[in-house]
């Protein structure tokens, strides 16, 4: 009969030590867990209420119908419409501003007194409350350039409050694109300019979107720099007009819209104002579940 065979020795055994990280792990694992719970359960309960509470009104016509009865009955098509034109226009003007004074802050701009004011004032300008961008549009836009209350200045508005945002997601898209993808398109004759265009610009767009998601998102949501520039109580829009207003022109936003039928309208539909709320969500979900998306496939493009 076979002796049997020598015992292999165990190298790696799991000691107390270990085990005391191991219990340490799973606590710091669950308290993080909990972090996340916290933001996500609270999202989703106001959503569910929110749906719980609109189901009555919540249907095509309602987006499509314009307001009735004193805004007591009907739709928000106006309102709707008229948040499109507001966020379109911003976008329009602090998506190309921003973008462009992010490359010349990261790009071109040497670190001295005058580029160190203008980050300077690019926080500070991301700080200042709505209200005070509001007063600043009523001064400059609809007063000193005399575009009147109007979507222009209320869009002009929404574009001076979202620049700062823009431009700081810009640059850190832009200093994460590494220096040597630089540095190999000069030793190749490359300019500058060509650089930033061909090579820096397109790997950095996923970043890009970041910010403009955010602006997107503010500008939907905000309610004094439109009141005080742009927005009005009430407009008379054809039932699914697609070009109701004209840029000179005052228009409804749906912020303006939730206030106004939640606190200064009596008698209205109990489901109305929080229909009116889950459209608003639904908008500003839908456009950043799309940049996100892009920003997605964006990023699996790239190759480093």
């Amino acid at each position: 009969m076979s002796a049997a065979p020598p015992a292999v020795p165990t190298r790696f055994v799991r000691t107390a030590h270990v085990a005391r990280k191991e219990r340490a792990e799973g606590v710091a694992r669950f308290l993080f867990f909990l972090m996340a719970a916290a933001m996500v359960v609270p999202l989703c309960a106001i959503l569910g209420y929110l749906l719980w509470k609109a189901a009555p009104a919540l249907h095509l016509g309602f987006l499509l119908d314009v307001p009735k009865k004193g805004m007591t009955e009907g739709g928000i098509w106006p309102a709707f419409v008229g948040t499109l034109y507001l966020v379109g226009m911003s976008l329009a003007v602090s998506a190309p501003v921003g973008v462009l004074a992010a490359v010349y802050l990261n790009e071109y701009s040497r670190d001295n007194a005058f580029t160190r004011a203008i980050n300077l004032a690019v926080i500070n300008l991301a700080g200042v409350p709505s209200i005070v961008h509001a007063l600043f549009g009523l001064g400059a836009f609809v007063y000193a350039a005399k575009f009147g209350y109007s979507i222009l200045s209320a869009s002009l508005t929404l574009a001076i409050m979202t620049l700062p945002v823009i431009i700081a997601s810009t640059r850190e898209a832009l200093a994460s694109v590494p220096h040597s993808f630089r540095e190999a398109c000069w030793n190749v004759g490359a300019s500058r300019w060509q650089t930033i265009q061909a090579v820096v610009l397109p790997n950095s767009i996923s970043g890009i979107l970041t910010g403009l998601i955010l602006q997107v998102s503010r500008a939907a949501g905000e309610t004094a720099p439109i009141m005080f520039t742009g927005a009005v109580f009430y407009k008379a829009v054809q039932r699914g007009d697609l070009f109701p207003y004209r840029l000179d022109e005052q228009c409804m936003a749906l912020s303006m819209h939730l206030y106004t039928v939640a606190t200064q309208v009596p008698n209205v539909q109990e489901a109305i104002p929080y229909a009116t709320a889950v459209v608003l969500l639904g908008s500003v979900l839908l456009v950043n579940a799309t940049a996100v998306t892009l920003r997605v496939w964006l990023r699996g493009r790239k190759r480093w």
